[in-house]
């Protein structure tokens, strides 16, 4: 911590400044006790060198010793201020409406009691990097209302942390699934705009940085929320009535929405249908997006009637009266199955149906009913997902997950098919990704331009992106205490060209407000510049015209100099192998490895590509099958997930005449898949699994 050495400082300079005035003026007096008289003139004249005029003398040295002190100490403190008006020039003011936000909470908070002070405060909230963790450890109030655990609130909606969760997984599937239909070929130029690598949507990254940045809350027995899992089928854990419920207020929309992509979240791992919803109510679920992103989303069937749904639920028996749920539901906790789908209808298109109706709620796990519902209870849902029974009776129900139509959207990205299905297998040379047409590549300008690290360099500061993320001077870790300044570190190193505020900002911190992060951006970047100043004496960042870039002519970077490999091997002769394995030695490790910013998948996974591609190249063309093998194998533990690799060495094992190996190779990557949660029938990436493919020839 700074501020001890700080306070020292401080006072060491007001004892400066402060300390020889007392002295002077408590031992000598005042410097000057007015003129001297024609008398004492005449007399110094005569006798200059006396014990008096030597006091005087002195006593003026002193003097003017302590005024250039104090002008030397103002000088700096003008300078300091100067600074510290610019900053604030371009920190951005608060609204009117803001202000007066404020001011009301600040009234608010002076105007409370004395013993509401001296009550016990709740534990501190973790800032995310979403929003804000919302009622963690709540207690059952006294009306008896069941409150959700904590949550995490994102720009358009409010997920229980469950959500969240199964959210940041199903996004990790998204980029496992890439890597394992990616087809290698041969090393082309170090920008990559494989239609693959797109980022997933905003509110994705923004709920994995939420996570990333908080602590699980503990958990309360009794507590439910309507984003709970039960047998891997979403419930609500006894919360929801057992007969269809109707959902009013300003939130019903947004917390049929939150249903919908709760449902399917925790039904991507089964193969049944986890969703039924009517096409009516898709559409205003959805909006534009319904009628393709509805054929895009497993798990989900779209009826135009109840009469339709019949066929989704396995335990439906017409004519089944209400009580028969109770068994129902014994039975469901007792292991006999798994609940049926989630239904989801509009008050009209049941009308007619009441019958019906309460049959299919028996066999279901949630029946929502968008409307007011006279055959049960109806709640209403405000905007922020609580819920409440609209004649007033009853115990409030739970909080329910809510989303805008956009937020839904984006959610619902990480579990659609891809649209369109991806290049045909063996496509050879980039392929476009409209995302990022019309932008320059980085890294043909990186390549030319920056310098690389070669035997006689004398740039003392190194940082290193590949693998674990360090800055090194004169080979020794410098310590950056700061975890969002090493963010900034590894992401100017990726964006060579430099990024601006609104860039860094939107990467490090996604979904909170971007004028209210402008001062934290740079309270970090102050802090970052400030280490390596005192520490190597130099700026690394530098900074014009908005935008930030690290200075190459102060640093090294691994990544850099791993791009002029790739780039190299993607100029020479196509049979010099030589430049294949100087881009393989110069990969020590995945960029930022077991850093889980949202962010860096991208970047991370097109860096991983060149090296896939390296090793295939290698291993096609080797001439010897062993040693095609090794460099398969070498691959496979750059990437443990690409299905080509795998096909290619099971591949060459079969050409060795070794089938154990090659059948113990397979039920390998099944076993690996399985356990990251990819089922052996999964297409979601839009291909079929390619070890089921014929074998792809080694050379």
């Amino acid at each position: 911590m700074r501020w001890p050495r700080q306070l020292m400082s401080l006072l060491f300079v007001l004892t400066l400044l402060a300390g020889p005035p007392i002295v002077l003026l408590s031992l000598i007096g005042a410097p000057i006790q007015g003129w001297p008289t024609a008398a004492q003139a005449r007399e110094w004249v005569q006798n200059p060198l006396t014990e008096q005029t030597l006091t005087a003398a002195l006593t003026i040295a002193a003097w003017l010793v302590w005024l250039l002190l104090a002008y030397t100490v103002t000088i700096r403190v003008l300078t300091r201020l100067s600074a510290t008006v610019s900053w604030l020039r371009r920190m951005p003011l608060p609204t009117p409406w803001q202000a007066t936000a404020g001011g009301i909470a600040g009234a608010a908070v002076f105007g409370v009691s004395s013993h509401a002070i001296a009550a016990p405060s709740s534990p501190p909230m973790q800032p995310v990097a979403a929003g804000t963790l919302d009622e963690a450890g709540n207690l059952t109030p006294p009306d008896g209302a069941v409150l959700g655990d904590a949550g995490i609130s994102v720009a358009g909606g409010w997920l229980p942390r469950d959500v969240a969760e199964q959210v940041s997984a199903a996004a990790v599937l998204v980029w496992l699934r890439r890597r394992r239909s990616y087809r290698p070929r041969p090393p082309g130029p170090p920008s990559r705009e494989d239609t693959d690598l797109g980022p997933l949507p905003r509110t994705v990254a923004a709920v994995q940085a939420a996570l990333a940045d908080s602590t699980p809350p503990p958990s309360e027995p009794g507590a439910a929320s309507a984003g709970s899992t039960l047998l891997g089928r979403p419930t609500v854990g006894g919360a929801f009535p057992r007969a269809a419920v109707g959902l009013t207020g300003l939130g019903a929309q947004d917390a049929a929405r939150g249903l919908l992509v709760t449902s399917l979240l925790a039904g991507r791992h089964h193969p049944a249908v986890s969703v039924v919803v009517t096409r009516s109510v898709l559409a205003g679920l959805l909006g534009p997006t319904a009628d393709t992103l509805g054929r895009r989303l497993p798990g989900l069937a779209v009826i135009d009637n109840l009469g339709q749904a019949t066929g989704f639920f396995p335990g439906y028996h017409p004519g089944r009266g209400l009580g028969g749920r109770d068994q129902e539901h014994r039975n469901t906790q007792e292991g006999a199955g798994p609940p049926g789908p989630t239904l989801i209808v509009d008050a009209a298109s049941v009308t007619d149906s009441a019958d019906a109706l309460a049959s299919l709620a028996i066999a279901s796990a949630v029946v929502a009913v968008l409307g007011r519902w006279p055959a049960g209870q109806t709640w209403q849902v405000d905007p922020s997902g609580r819920t409440h029974h609209l004649d007033g009776s009853g115990p409030a129900g739970p909080r329910m997950c809510v989303l805008t139509q956009v937020t839904a959207t984006d959610l619902l990205t990480v579990i659609a098919h891809p649209d369109p299905a991806p290049p045909a297998p063996g496509t050879s040379g980039p392929s476009r990704n409209p995302a990022l047409a019309g932008r320059s590549p980085q890294w043909e300008a990186t390549a030319q331009d920056y310098p690389v690290p070669c035997g006689n360099d004398k740039r003392r500061l190194q940082l290193r992106v590949l693998g674990e993320p360090t800055l090194l001077l004169d080979g020794h870790p410098v310590e950056i205490r700061r975890t969002a300044a090493l963010q900034v570190l590894v992401f100017l190193a990726a964006h060579p060209d430099g990024a601006d505020t609104r860039q860094l900002t939107d990467a490090i911190w996604p979904g909170l407000p971007r004028r209210s992060l402008t001062g934290r951006l740079y309270t970090t970047l102050s802090d970052l510049r400030a280490t390596i100043r005192s520490t190597a004496g130099v700026t690394l960042i530098e900074h014009s015209d908005d935008r930030y870039r690290l200075d190459p002519t102060g640093v090294t970077v691994d990544l850099w100099h791993f791009h002029h490999a790739v780039r190299d091997a993607a100029t020479a002769v196509a049979t010099d192998a030589t430049t294949w394995k100087a881009v393989i030695d110069a990969y020590p490790g995945d960029l930022a490895a077991r850093r889980t910013w949202p962010w860096l998948d991208p970047i991370r996974e097109a860096t991983r590509r060149h090296v896939i591609d390296a090793h295939a190249a290698l291993a096609s063309a080797s001439l010897d099958v062993r040693e095609a093998l090794a460099w398969l194998q070498a691959g496979i533990r750059i990437d443990p997930y690409n299905a080509d690799l795998y096909t290619r060495a099971v591949t060459a094992l079969i050409a060795l005449g070794d089938h154990d190996a090659a059948d113990h190779l397979r039920e390998g990557y099944t076993r690996r898949l399985a356990a990251a949660g990819i089922l052996p029938n999964d297409t979601a990436d839009g291909t079929a699994a390619l070890m089921d493919q014929p074998a792809i020839p080694t050379r």
